[in-house]
């Protein structure tokens, strides 16, 4: 009877802890599942946020590889790198209607107007052509009715070989200054994926640039390619920042120090944005090379913010992630 009794009970305790142990293993199932809905929204994205830009930088290259097929070369270029002529003609005209008739005897002609600062009076225009002075004066002086002077005008002739040479030193020096950006990083990080992200994104901070210039029609200057070799500087930046902050800094998570890089990084480019687009937009009246360098800069720094915290940033977290630096 008594050995009854110690059987049920044990059985009781057994079915008990059996219990419990059901208990612990749905408790535990649990807090697994609310760990996983309440994993951070970027480790559950950030992958995916990645494919954006890697799309449009496809998009972008595969435009220029057509760009070139059909142009024989990957920008416009004005008189200053193509060799040609410019004539700064101080008179109020009748623009369109100047380029039309132009455009009848000589090709590649671009009529811009100069404007006062404060009024925003057209006091000048600017007429540039592949076209030689010999043969634009006189279409000029035809349509305007009176003679080219050196009170009233100014002649600039620049050949095509010298434009050409000029065109190539320009892109040589970009191609070097790339290259040495990339050797700093190298050596600044010393880590093979962290410093392919920041040159991946500083390369694609360029190519969107140079796509949306195309698309645009802008003829670029000789400061319009010193524009890409600044750019170059402003594209690292920001990347430099993100890494070093991810990589360099610990104490707490990838996540957090990501975002604080991102109200830093973010700053510094509003800013950039906030001094270069309304000089663009709102100051007409200056001169065309620098208009070309603010919307080039305006452009790449638009271009930035994608290609770092979109692009960069999801290397970082990945490699970041792969090496737990959790």
């Amino acid at each position: 009877m008594e050995q009854n009794q110690n059987n049920q009970a044990q059985g009781n305790n057994s079915q008990v802890q059996h219990q419990h142990q059901n208990h612990q293993t749905h408790s535990t199932q649990h807090n697994s599942n609310q760990n996983e809905n309440k994993k951070h929204w970027y480790d559950r994205w950030y992958k995916r946020m990645l494919l954006p830009p890697v799309i449009l930088l496809i998009i972008c290259l595969i435009y220029l590889f057509t760009f070139y097929s059909q142009t024989g070369d990957i920008i416009y270029k004005d008189s200053s790198l193509s060799g040609g002529t410019t004539i700064t003609l101080k008179a109020e005209l009748n623009i369109e209607g100047l380029k039309s008739y132009l455009e009848q005897a000589v090709d590649n002609v671009n009529i811009r107007k100069i404007a006062d600062l404060s009024t925003g009076k057209q006091i000048a225009i600017l007429i540039d052509s592949s076209a030689e002075p010999a043969i634009l004066k006189p279409l000029v002086e035809e349509f305007i009715g009176y003679k080219l002077t050196n009170e009233n005008s100014s002649v600039e002739f620049s050949g095509s070989t010298l434009g050409k040479n000029f065109y190539k030193q320009l892109v040589t020096a970009v191609i070097i200054s790339f290259i040495l950006m990339s050797f700093v990083i190298f050596v600044l990080f010393r880590t093979f994926i962290p410093s392919i992200a920041v040159i991946f994104a500083a390369f694609a901070d360029i190519v969107m640039t140079l796509a949306m210039v195309d698309i645009l029609g802008i003829r670029l200057s000789v400061a319009g390619i010193a524009a890409f070799l600044m750019l170059i500087g402003y594209s690292v930046d920001t990347d430099i920042l993100l890494t070093s902050a991810v990589l360099k800094k610990r104490g707490d998570t990838v996540n957090k120090r990501i975002h604080r890089a991102f109200k830093t990084g973010i700053f510094m480019t509003l800013t950039g944005l906030v001094a270069v687009i309304p000089a663009f937009f709102i100051v007409t009246g200056l001169p065309d090379s620098f208009r070309q360098i603010f919307l080039i800069l305006g452009l790449g720094l638009f271009a930035d913010i994608i290609n770092t915290w979109l692009t960069n940033a999801s290397i970082i977290k990945w490699y970041s992630d792969y090496k737990k630096m959790n």
